[in-house]
């Protein structure tokens, strides 16, 4: 099973927004393995910015940008919330895992899955195969 890197044990995180976005990437990875996916990185790092998840299955390889919200519409889906910037910073991230630990017949694309926390009950995935082809320039 996944574990987490963090620098600090979550037991003294404060702000219940990165609580949730844990407790988000761990329901994307344990949603991904159920549907056949392996786990290849968590919070792959390039500098201040990672990449939530890095999955595999077969020879296709996402680059997972999961997106918590605690109730729909408050402040749009998942995927809307990333702009160019964000998927920029991602796609350079992206090429630097490639650079590492790609490999030749390997397929690439970005996904994004949305976590959305009710009230009661459990968490709602949906996981948005190829999300977008690359970041604007």
């Amino acid at each position: 099973m996944l574990i987490p890197n963090v620098i600090r044990p979550v037991d003294q995180w404060r702000d219940p927004r990165h609580r949730r976005g844990l407790a988000s990437e761990l329901a994307a990875a344990r949603h991904l393995e159920a549907s056949g996916w392996t786990i290849l990185a968590h919070r792959f790092r390039w500098g201040h910015h990672d990449i939530d998840l890095i999955a595999r299955r077969g020879n296709l390889v996402a680059f997972i940008e999961v997106k918590g919200r605690q109730s729909e519409g408050r402040f749009g889906s998942g995927r809307e919330s990333i702009g160019w910037k964000k998927r920029r910073v991602l796609q350079v991230t992206a090429q630097l895992w490639v650079i590492r630990h790609g490999s030749r017949p390997d397929v690439y694309r970005y996904d994004v899955i949305e976590v959305e926390w009710p009230d009661t009950g459990f968490p709602q995935i949906v996981h948005i195969q190829d999300a977008w082809r690359g970041a604007e320039r």
